[in-house]
């Protein structure tokens, strides 16, 4: 399974959201980078990615976005073969 990679803070629905769907998809272990408790992890997220808000989330080297974007990409059938490799 690809490593999965989330940018996230204490207090986040859409972090929690996007947890659960990837546990629901096999996911058992999720790096979760907590950018309130670390501002130069906020930092490095915006450079990585352009975005300000959480969750970011990572599937191996590929950033796939927040959880609308994890969301969409589930429906459309690309999450599986991404969590495959």
């Amino acid at each position: 399974m690809a490593k999965v990679v989330m940018y996230s803070t204490a207090v986040c629905p859409y972090c929690q959201r996007a947890e659960m769907l990837l546990k629901q998809r096999g996911v058992t272990a999720i790096e979760k980078i907590r950018i309130d408790l670390d501002p130069a992890q906020r930092d490095q997220m915006m450079a990585k990615t352009g975005r300000k808000t959480v969750p970011q989330i990572f599937i191996g080297d590929r950033h796939v976005g927040g959880f609308d974007d994890l969301a969409a990409l589930d429906r459309e059938g690309g999450l599986a073969p991404l969590l495959a490799d």
